[in-house]
């Protein structure tokens, strides 16, 4: 954590003070678990010691942080970091003004010719369409 890391995460797993097995784990800052980020941003290592008594399991996590540069992390920052800036000093008025603007001419739009012809409205229907009886 000293040297720049986020996070980290320890387990141990195996015969550790008994003897029946179990697994202690140990960790410390902010871990991703799951997602591209994960994959960008965290170190994963595994490695067996044998013992007398039988195997420890060591897994190690560790999480970098974001570096410009690209030499001790991933050079994008995570994707859900937020960078607030500080809002633009406004002008202060002393005493109120206004100003004359001209009116912008508007063209009135030229009126739409009404055209009524009832014969395309009308829709035909051919006359045996109702001479017939339904069947049961």
């Amino acid at each position: 954590m000293e040297s720049g890391a986020k996070g980290c995460e320890v387990v141990v797993s195996g015969k550790l003070r008994a003897a029946r097995a179990k697994s202690m784990k140990f960790t410390d800052g902010f871990m991703l678990h799951s997602g591209q980020p994960a994959r960008d941003f965290v170190d994963y290592a595994v490695r067996h010691v044998l013992l007398k008594q039988g195997v420890l399991g060591i897994k190690v996590k560790i999480m970098k942080g974001t570096d410009p540069e690209g030499q001790t992390g991933p050079r994008k920052p995570l994707p859900d970091s937020v960078q607030i800036f500080e809002p633009p000093v406004d002008k202060i008025v002393s005493e109120p003004s206004s100003e004359q603007r001209d009116p912008v001419a508007v063209a009135a739009p030229a009126p739409a010719e009404e055209t009524y012809a009832p014969e395309a409205y009308q829709q035909q229907q051919p006359a045996e369409a109702y001479t017939e009886q339904p069947v049961f």
